[in-house]
C-alpha cells in the first residue's frame, strides 16, 4: 500500500483526506502519463457511483485528463466491473472509477483500472503518488509541473453512455438459461446498479423486485445492500420470492438470499459456484481460490467435496493475481466479491448473480439446498483504530496473545491479525465453536493492543 492508495484505490473522506485538488491532479498525471509516447492521442473512460461528491470528482478529474490532452470518455453512473469491461473491449488506455464501494455516501474513492481492465499497478501508483506530493524530479520532469495541452491537443470530452449499454447487453448474453419461471428480489444499496441490475434480470425473463433503488446522493449503502443484508432477508421472506441478491455500492460484491431468507454469503457462493463448474468440466486445475478471512466451514466443505483451495492476503486483486498466475477461474473473498475470470477481470456483483441462478436453474435445487454443506463457524472480526497498522503486527506482546489463543483453539478454530487495506484499522478475526469463545480471544487480544498503547485515542 502506498501513502494515498490502498489496496483499492485511493480512499478517504471526500473533501478531507480525498479533494478535489488530488483528483485533478491524478487526472492530470494519467493523461501526461499515458501520453508520453510520441503522437498518442490518449483515451480514457470514467464512471462514478451515486454519491453526491462523485459528481465534484468527475469533474475534477476530468478536467485534470482533458488538460494534459487526453480525450475522457464518460459513463456516468455505472458499475465499477463495466468500466474494467468498457476499458478492456474498446481499447482505452485506462479506466477510472470514482466510488468508496460499501463505505458511507460522505466517503469517495478513486480507483484506477489498466487497459486490460486489471486494477493498475504499483509502479504506477509510486509514480502518482510522487506527483501528488509535488516531487517532479523523482518523476524526471523538469519545470514547475506538468506541460499544459494548448490548441487542438486539449483533450475533447465524449458521452460514452453507449459502453454502458454493451456491457449491460454483455451480461444479459452469458446466461444459458431463461429466468421466467422465478420470482427474484434485488437489493441495489441506492447505488451503481439501481438501474443495471433490474434492467439484465427482467430481459432474461426474472419478476423483479427491486429494493434501495432511489438513490438521492446521501443514502448508498445506508441501510441497504450487501453490508445490510438483513433488509434484503426480510424482504424475501415477506414477499415469498425464490431467492435474492444484494449489491454494494459499486456493484463489484454480491451476497445473496436463499428462498427461506437465509444469508448465502461469498464463501457460500463459492462452494455453490465450484460445484456448478466442476459438474461442467470448467473448474480449471479443480481449485478455488479464496483469501485468509474465508470461514473454516468452506474448507471443510471443499476438502469433503474434493475440491483444492489456494489462500491469498486480503484483497481481490491479490485473489485476482494468484489466478492470473496459475489459469484458476473462480476466486474471491466472503464479502462477496467473486471473480469469474472467464467473464471479467474483476468482482462483479450482478455477473455472479446470473451465475448462482445458472447453478440454481441446471441443478434444479433451491439455492438453500446447494449451499447447505457449507457449515459456518461462529466469527466474530474487532476492528481497532490505530496510528501505526505495522507497530501493532509487530509488538511482541501482541504476536504472544495470539499465539496463546491459537493453541487453546488448537484446531477447532483459528485468530488472524491483520491490517485493514483502506482505513487506519487493525482487525482481529476469531472463529470458534461458539460466538462465546470468538468472543472472549477476540477480545483477550484487542486488550493487549489498549494496553501496549497501540490503539489510537478516541476523539473528543
Amino acid at each position: 500500500m502506498g501513502k494515498y492508495f490502498g489496496t483499492d484505490g485511493f480512499r478517504g473522506e471526500a473533501g478531507v483526506t480525498l479533494t478535489s485538488e488530488h483528483a485533478y491532479k491524478i487526472g492530470r498525471f494519467l493523461g501526461w502519463y499515458y501520453g508520453k509516447e510520441d503522437g498518442h492521442r490518449v483515451r480514457a473512460v470514467i464512471g462514478k457511483d451515486t454519491r453526491r461528491s462523485s459528481y465534484m470528482f468527475e469533474y475534477a478529474i476530468v478536467a485534470g485528463l482533458t488538460a494534459s490532452g487526453a480525450d475522457v470518455y464518460m459513463l456516468h453512473v455505472t458499475t465499477t466491473p463495466s468500466v474494467s469491461f468498457a476499458v478492456a473491449g474498446d481499447d482505452f488506455d485506462c479506466g477510472i472509477m470514482i466510488s468508496a464501494s460499501h463505505n458511507p455516501y460522505t466517503d469517495n474513492g478513486i480507483k484506477l483500472v489498466n487497459k486490460r481492465g486489471e486494477k493498475i499497478d504499483d509502479a504506477t501508483i509510486t509514480e502518482i503518488e510522487l506527483y501528488l506530493d509535488g516531487d517532479l524530479a523523482a518523476l524526471g520532469i523538469a519545470g514547475e509541473d506538468l506541460p499544459l495541452a494548448t490548441g487542438a491537443d486539449i483533450g475533447q470530452i465524449v458521452d460514452y453512455a453507449a459502453g454502458r449499454n454493451r456491457y449491460i447487453g454483455y451480461l444479459i448474453s452469458l446466461s444459458q438459461y431463461s429466468f421466467r419461471a422465478f420470482r427474484v428480489g434485488l437489493d441495489c444499496a441506492n447505488g451503481s446498479s439501481w438501474m443495471i441490475a433490474k434492467s439484465v434480470f427482467e430481459a432474461l425473463g426474472a419478476k423483479t423486485y427491486v429494493i434501495n433503488a432511489e438513490p438521492n446522493g446521501l443514502n448508498i449503502n445506508r441501510e441497504a445492500g450487501s453490508t445490510h443484508i438483513e433488509v434484503l432477508a426480510e424482504y424475501v421472506k415477506r414477499e415469498g420470492l425464490d431467492i435474492g441478491f444484494a449489491f454494494d455500492g459499486d456493484a463489484d460484491r454480491c451476497i445473496a438470499v436463499d428462498e427461506r431468507g437465509e444469508v448465502v454469503n461469498g464463501d457460500h457462493i463459492m462452494y455453490v459456484l465450484a460445484q456448478h463448474l466442476r459438474g461442467k468440466g470448467a473448474l480449471v486445475e479443480n481449485t478455488v481460490v479464496t483469501t485468509i478471512m474465508s470461514n473454516l466451514g468452506l474448507y471443510r466443505a471443499l476438502d469433503a467435496a474434493g475440491i483444492r483451495y489456494e489462500q491469498t492476503t486480503v484483497g481481490d486483486r491479490f485473489v485476482y493475481e494468484n489466478m492470473q498466475q496459475n489459469g484458476y477461474c473462480l476466486g474471491g473473498e466472503q464479502s462477496g466479491h467473486v471473480i469469474l475470470s472467464k467473464y471479467a477481470t474483476t468482482g462483479d456483483g450482478i455477473l455472479t448473480a446470473i451465475k448462482v441462478m445458472e447453478a440454481v436453474i441446471s441443478s434444479k435445487q433451491p439455492l438453500s439446498k446447494l449451499a447447505e454443506a457449507v457449515k459456518m463457524f461462529p466469527q466474530i472480526t474487532r476492528n481497532v483504530r490505530v496510528d501505526n497498522k505495522a507497530a501493532v503486527r509487530e509488538n511482541a506482546s501482541v504476536q504472544a496473545a495470539i499465539a496463546a489463543v491459537s493453541a487453546r483453539l488448537n484446531g477447532e478454530g483459528r485468530i488472524l491479525l491483520r491490517e485493514s487495506g483502506t482505513e487506519p484499522v487493525v482487525r482481529v478475526m476469531v472463529e470458534a465453536a461458539t460466538e462465546a469463545l470468538c468472543s472472549a480471544y477476540a477480545d483477550e487480544v484487542v486488550a493487549v493492543i489498549h494496553s501496549e498503547g497501540l490503539a489510537k485515542a478516541p476523539a473528543k
